[in-house]
């Protein structure tokens, strides 16, 4: 039986183990952390990572989607959101595209990027994008929930809580993998 080279078998397992992490990372990026309608992202001014974060959070990239509450969409846009931000943004109101991807995700970060200068911090922005823009306008003139009505210290809904923390895991995610 022919030996083979310590140093040539220490090689091979360093190469399939750097080849096994390139392809898992790949499968990751891809399938698991996908970033649809990039380029809209890109033009938006809200940053990719966030942008794709919400997208995972809310619907997982199912353009198809539609809440219990009757959000549609891969951003989950209710219809009066979305409303609003064509009128903001000067955009013909088509309810029955909002199922469209690039439709819905323009309109889902122009959204997002209104909340993150109307609030300021992440977070809160994050928190009206969940619970709603009025809602948390009046938790930040609550002194039982934010002392300085700009950072929400308490937030009273479980779902908008768990929902920051979700966010703030993918966005991670995304800011590592690139």
């Amino acid at each position: 039986m022919r030996r083979t080279n310590p140093t040539f078998r220490a090689a091979a397992v360093c190469f399939t183990a750097a080849f096994f992490f390139i392809l898992c990372f790949l499968f990751l990026r891809a399938y698991c952390f996908p970033r649809p309608h990039a380029d809209l992202v890109a033009e938006s001014g809200v940053p990719p990572s966030l942008a794709f974060a919400v997208m995972k959070t809310e619907s997982n990239f199912r353009e198809d989607a539609v809440s219990a509450a009757g959000a549609v969409g891969i951003m989950q846009l209710l219809p009066s959101t979305a409303e609003f931000v064509c009128r903001r943004e000067g955009v013909v109101f088509c309810p029955d595209r909002l199922k469209e991807g690039k439709y819905n995700v323009f309109l889902g970060c122009a959204y997002l990027k209104y909340l993150l200068e109307r609030f300021r911090l992440t977070e809160t922005a994050l928190a009206a994008y969940n619970a709603g823009e009025g809602t948390v306008a009046e938790w930040l003139k609550n002194s039982a929930y934010s002392a300085d009505g700009i950072a929400l210290q308490t937030i009273p809904y479980p779902e908008t809580r768990n929902y920051i923390e979700k966010v703030k895991k993918f966005r991670k995610i995304y800011d590592f993998i690139g």
